[in-house]
C-alpha cells in the first residue's frame, strides 16, 4: 500500500493541546487521538505525522512553541 502524505498548517488556539482540538481526517473526518511520529525542528517547531487508521491517509502538521523567559 503506497503511502500520501500532505503538510498542513495549524494555528492552536489554545497554549495547551485538548482533545477537541486533535485533528480530524481530512479525507474521511475520522478523529484522530495520537499522532504516528513527532520531530523537534529549528527555531521551536514540533512537526507532528498523522495517519489516519481508518482510510490510511497522511498529513503532517507543525506548531511553534512559545519561548519562556525566565528572571
Amino acid at each position: 500500500m503506497s503511502a500520501v502524505a500532505e503538510v498542513l498548517s495549524t494555528v492552536a488556539h489554545n497554549p495547551d493541546p485538548r482533545g477537541s482540538d486533535l485533528p480530524t481526517c481530512p479525507v474521511c473526518a475520522d478523529s484522530m487521538v495520537a499522532a504516528e511520529a513527532s520531530a523537534y525542528l529549528t527555531d521551536n517547531i514540533i512537526s507532528y505525522l498523522w495517519t489516519c487508521d481508518t482510510c490510511g491517509y497522511g498529513f503532517v502538521t507543525k506548531h511553534a512553541l512559545k519561548r519562556i523567559a525566565c528572571n
